[in-house]
């Protein structure tokens, strides 16, 4: 987990440590994803493309045609988008997303638990591992997340909802009210 300066509001009196992150840098890219677009973008990132519903290397898979990836430190959207459209010789459509997103961090052993309590997602240890990405709703809220590690799991919604997600993470998070099927 990244220390405790880069995050903007945190939540320790649950089940699980709730953390809003400060804006964190990502671009959106969506394009038809075949083998040759699939190569120009490693070109330009210096690493591969990640299978369906994956994340590796800060890429994330979304859809079929549409990849979210986290900008490393060090580089900028501009700077990304810049190799992105050198490279990619096919339709693409490449934008910095960082304002328009907020992402969480979820940290302790209860995580998945407190997903579950709103994702129609199958969240058991064998069923969701490192490198997982999923793309649903929490609640009424469009999100994605991943794991981080088996006791950390990150959550992106857009960033209008950032407060509205917080306080619901928090609520989820209750000591004594996490469920006990996972």
């Amino acid at each position: 987990m990244s220390d405790l300066m880069s995050f903007s509001e945190i939540d320790g009196s649950g089940a699980v440590l709730v953390a809003a992150q400060r804006r964190v840098m990502m671009v959106t890219l969506k394009a038809e994803l075949s083998k040759a677009t699939r190569a120009a973008i490693k070109k330009a990132l210096g690493t591969p493309v990640p299978a369906a519903r994956k994340i590796a290397n800060g890429i994330a898979w979304m859809a079929p045609d549409e990849l979210l990836i986290m900008v490393p430190q060090g580089d900028t959207p501009e700077a990304m988008i810049a190799r992105l459209t050198a490279e990619l010789k096919a339709p693409m459509l490449a934008v910095d997303v960082s304002d328009a997103r907020a992402v969480f961090t979820l940290k302790g052993n209860k995580a998945r638990e407190v997903l579950a309590k709103g994702a129609p997602v199958d969240l058991a240890p064998e069923a969701f591992t490192l490198g997982d990405f999923r793309r649903t709703r929490l609640g009424q809220v469009a999100v994605a997340f991943w794991l981080e590690a088996d006791d950390e799991i990150t959550l992106v919604c857009f960033a209008s909802l950032k407060q509205f997600m917080f306080e619901w993470l928090v609520n989820a998070a209750q000591k004594g009210s996490m469920p006990e099927f996972l």
